[in-house]
């Protein structure tokens, strides 16, 4: 049976290079055997996470799916911006909402995780990632060694949609790789 691999972009901006990313990605995987589903944070609009929210509201519905879409899979690639060396407010809200909802659902218990950034910067955003990195150790996931930085972004994607730099495709690649490796076999069925 096919890993199940859910893909996202910590960015909803149009043209983002993260989103670009997240679609090499899911050519790379789904290359590679793996069943992809490629969703956007923007269809999951969620309030700032706040307890007296929490505790007079409960959990936005939004907040309850995106738990539920990571529970029903193997992994997670993230494709994630660099915002001031760091994670941007709209990636940081879902993953904080997502590890608020019921307990029952494991949305992060077991979830393999690969990371990835594009940035116009010679870093390719990669400085934000360790704090992502963090974030996502602490709700529970397991984060794949191997992450992937895409330089010059605006114009490293070929028409193809992968990185037409040869070093910056295998660097996907690895990391993609390494996220199937890694994979809780059969914990998008339990």
């Amino acid at each position: 049976m096919p890993a199940k691999v859910l893909l996202l972009a910590g960015s909803v901006r149009s043209g983002s290079f993260n989103v670009s990313l997240a679609q090499a990605a899911n050519k790379v995987l789904a290359e590679m055997g793996a069943e992809t589903t490629m969703i956007s944070l923007g269809d999951y609009p969620l309030p700032l996470v706040y307890e007296d929210l929490k505790s007079e509201k409960g959990v936005p519905e939004n907040a309850v799916r995106l738990a539920r879409l990571f529970a029903a899979h193997d992994g997670l690639f993230i494709a994630s911006p660099e915002y001031n060396s760091s994670i941007p407010p709209l990636l940081k809200n879902a993953i904080d909402w997502v590890s608020l909802a019921p307990k029952d659902i494991k949305a992060y218990a077991g979830l393999t995780v690969a990371l990835g950034a594009a940035s116009n910067g010679a870093l390719g955003g990669i400085r934000g990632l360790y704090h992502l990195r963090s974030v996502l150790m602490n709700v529970g996931a397991q984060i794949v060694t191997e992450q992937a930085g895409i330089s010059r972004a605006a114009t490293a994607f070929g028409e193809d949609g992968l990185p037409a730099d040869e070093r910056q495709l295998k660097m996907l690649q690895n990391t993609c790789r390494s996220l199937l490796e890694n994979l809780t076999e059969g914990r998008a069925r339990s």
